[in-house]
Parts: structure tokens; sequence; C-alpha cells
């Protein structure tokens, strides 16, 4: 059960935790996030499975999550024989933080609108209410 929006907010938070918090992502992205974003070039999943010491395949599942929020991107390599294998980096932190942006005022605005009925729900019932006396 995720917890309270009370209790979230009287924990520090890191800039990172945002990938936790906005997408759901688990430790183990943030940690292929962030060698994608230390490496000095795109890399394979065997490379980041490497870096992060676990199996390809789950290497693999990490990157098509991150890959779904658009935190990162995949880019085709052919081999000049035929072939090709793919390469990942991070995408741009603009879009990124745009995309969370659009998120969270999205999300504002539907609490908002859930925050108005109920006032609305319970002020109608106070008012149906009989007065004790």
């Amino acid at each position: 059960m995720p917890e309270s929006m009370s209790a979230q907010l009287q924990q520090d938070m890191e800039c990172e935790g945002l990938l936790e918090c906005f997408h759901g992502l688990k430790q183990l992205d943030r940690e292929c996030f962030e060698v994608l974003v230390n490496a000095t070039e795109s890399l394979t999943v065997d490379e980041i499975a490497d870096a992060v010491d676990r199996e390809r395949s789950t290497a693999y599942r990490s990157i098509q999550r991150l890959l779904q929020t658009g935190f990162i991107q995949k880019e085709q390599v052919n081999y000049e024989q035929g072939g090709y294998y793919h390469v990942y980096s991070p995408s741009d932190p603009t879009k990124i933080t745009n995309d969370m942006q659009r998120m969270l005022n999205d999300w504002y605005a539907m609490m908002g609108q859930l925050i108005q009925e109920f006032e609305t729900k319970y002020e109608q019932t106070e008012t149906a209410a009989p007065a004790e006396g």
C-alpha cells in the first residue's frame, strides 16, 4: 500500500527519488539510469548488467521500464556484415523534466477536483443532518 502524502512529505527525498515517486520505478531502475547518465557513451544491456552486477534478463526488464517512462532512449547499431544490436542512453533532461512537470500539473488538477467533490459531498451531508439539541 502506498504511503500517505503526509508521510511522504516528512521524508528526506533526493531528486532521483522522482523516478520512484512519479513512475513507480524500482531501485534497480534507478541504478541502471545512473549508470547510463554517468557513461561517456551509449551502453548495451550486457554492459549495463555488468555495471549493476545483475543478470542480463534482470537488467533488460529494468531497461524496458526506463524506456516506457521515457527516461532513456534506444538506438539500433548495424554491423557492416549484417545484423544489429541496441544501445541505450539517457533522454534529454529537459524532456524528462517537462514530462514530470506535466504529470504533476495533471495530478494537481485531479486532486483539486477530488477535494472540491469531497467538500461538496460532505457539505451537503452536514446541512442535511438534523441539528442536535
